[in-house]
């Protein structure tokens, strides 16, 4: 099926507004898992036949692969996703308040570089409609099968000193529903949004977040949830180790490496050209090794003790087999659904299976951040 994607599918979107091809993807996918018939469809062309089970914040993941962020930004499709396979489920980016986002157009792919450029700004209905979105579909079909994560941004009118507030209001609507939250302190599309990820400014909007959680945890006699950061893939080392070692002090669960980069690779067209002059940031295989050098990076400096999920660049079980070895214990991808298409779950998951085979690994577990243990 993915080679059907790219011979049939694929070629159709490239004259599509990349937005509007996304919105489509995913009103398509909703439809396919709305009846018993055409989700079962999904289910046997997409979803993997091998089982690589991962422990991690305390819960059992079928497989380390899921969706990152700013693919299902209002939980539209999460039976359609449970369909496809995934292992674990991220809505969002959801801010306190409901904006429009960046003026279109906003998103721009480049199929040669297999890259997007996007400015989205955290267009979303706002917390609050969020959770209803969710209510009703918990009261309807009952929670999903996998975690469900949530990607919590900034609303784009909150002054940064407000933000802690901002984000923990979110967080605070969203929690009866969620399993894991990430703060979101490194989109490049909300003004001045990356200053949050240093010292003091982060270290408050974790704690304002852990308040939620201890309040609600108590509230309902059961854990708190596991509460994550996501970091931008254009930090300084310096700026990597004070991140790393303020989210770990004041009891962040983990760390997600990396959003979209700010940063432009080399050119090769006039139509690449046209996409990496665009404002905003860069996701897909140009981001790959960024992201999987900073996950080393993370892995070395935690000693391999605090999950990094791995997102940046996955499009191929290759890509997704080095940044298990830099030390990822889950991976998330964006773009690598949009240019392999559903199938990429499959591909993954089966290709991860093989190389575990390869290299003599019985389980995933063991095969996390090996790349070190061979550097030594």
């Amino acid at each position: 099926m993915g080679i059907g994607y790219r011979v049939f599918v694929r070629p159709t979107l490239r004259v599509q507004d990349s937005e509007k091809a996304h919105g489509r993807a995913l009103l398509m996918l909703r439809a396919f898992s709305s009846n018993p018939v055409t989700r079962g469809v999904l289910s046997f062309l997409f979803r993997p036949r091998k089982s690589l089970p991962i422990e991690c914040f305390g819960q059992t993941y079928h497989h380390p692969f899921g969706n990152a962020a700013g693919l299902d930004k209002r939980a539209e499709a999460l039976r359609g996703w449970e369909s496809i396979g995934l292992s674990f489920i991220e809505i969002g980016g959801v801010t306190e308040h409901e904006q429009g986002g960046n003026p279109k157009p906003r998103m721009f792919r480049s199929t040669s570089s297999r890259s997007l450029v996007n400015r989205m700004g955290f267009n979303n209905p706002g917390s609050e409609n969020i959770a209803l979105q969710l209510k009703q579909h918990f009261t309807k079909y009952g929670s999903p099968s996998v975690p469900l994560w949530a990607n919590l941004g900034k609303s784009k009118t909150t002054p940064l000193d407000e933000a802690p507030n901002d984000y923990a209001q979110t967080m605070d609507r969203l929690w009866e529903f969620c399993d894991v939250f990430v703060i979101n302190v490194s989109s490049p599309n909300t003004p001045n949004l990356r200053e949050l990820q240093h010292d003091r400014a982060l270290e408050s909007i974790i704690h304002s977040c852990q308040k939620v959680n201890q309040k609600n945890s108590k509230l309902t006699q059961t854990k708190p949830k596991p509460l994550l950061v996501k970091i931008a893939p254009d930090l300084s080392d310096d700026q990597l180790v004070a991140i790393v070692q303020t989210a770990r002090s004041v009891g962040c669960d983990g760390i997600v490496a990396t959003n979209t980069t700010i940063e432009r690779p080399e050119v090769s067209s006039k139509t690449e050209q046209k996409v990496f002059e665009q404002t905003g940031g860069l996701s897909g295989a140009p981001l790959n090794q960024r992201s999987t050098d900073m996950i080393h990076q993370i892995y070395s400096m935690t000693n391999g003790e605090w999950p990094i999920i791995g997102v940046g660049g996955i499009l191929s079980a290759e890509d997704a087999w080095a940044k298990i070895g830099a030390g990822a214990s889950l991976l998330q991808a964006y773009s690598g659904f949009v240019f392999e298409g559903a199938g990429l779950t499959k591909t993954v998951v089966h290709g991860l299976d093989k190389k575990l085979k390869e290299h003599g690994y019985s389980t995933l577990q063991e095969a996390i951040g090996f790349s070190h243990r061979n550097a030594a």
